[in-house]
Parts: structure tokens; sequence; C-alpha cells
């Protein structure tokens, strides 16, 4: 599957690029949120993602900027979203 045509596909690729360097960054945190599903899409999803992905991604938000980290998660999880579904539709 080619993810770049999806909405989102840069976080997505590189998050993936990240778990399987094993960093704890963004992009890692939020496909170790969608790992299961983007595994059933056929992307490169590494077996071993990061544990409690939801929290600990809230948390590296908090470290950047405490007063937007909510907004910015939800944000980063819509887009999750919007991958995901664009990518079944596809398929």
């Amino acid at each position: 599957m080619t993810a770049r045509k999806f909405p989102g596909s840069e976080l997505i690729e590189t998050g993936i690029e990240d778990l399987q360097k094993g960093a704890e960054t963004i992009p890692a945190l939020l496909v170790s949120v969608g790992a299961f599903r983007l595994r059933r899409l056929g992307l490169p999803v590494p077996e071993r993602t990061l544990s409690s992905p939801e929290i600990h991604l809230y948390l590296k938000l908090q470290e950047s900027d405490p007063d937007s980290a909510h907004s910015r998660y939800n944000a980063l999880i819509r887009t999750l979203t919007s991958f995901e579904r664009a990518a079944e539709c596809a398929s």
C-alpha cells in the first residue's frame, strides 16, 4: 500500500520509521496508538510498539506546551483516524 496519498501520511510514515529505530517521538506514539489497525491495512508497523501510547503521547505534548496539549492530542488522533479511514476506503 502506498500511504503517501492519504491525509497525514507523512506523519504516519515518520512514526513507522521512528518505531523501527526505537525512538519515542510524537509520530511513533501516534503510530503505536493505531498499530493494530495500521497493520491490518498492510503497513509495516513493527510488532514492538511503545507501551501506553495514549498516555505517553499526551505527556509528551504537555512537555512542550501544557496549555495546548489537549487540543493537539485530539488533532493528532483525528489525523490518525482520517488516515485509517481513507486507507480503508481505498482498499
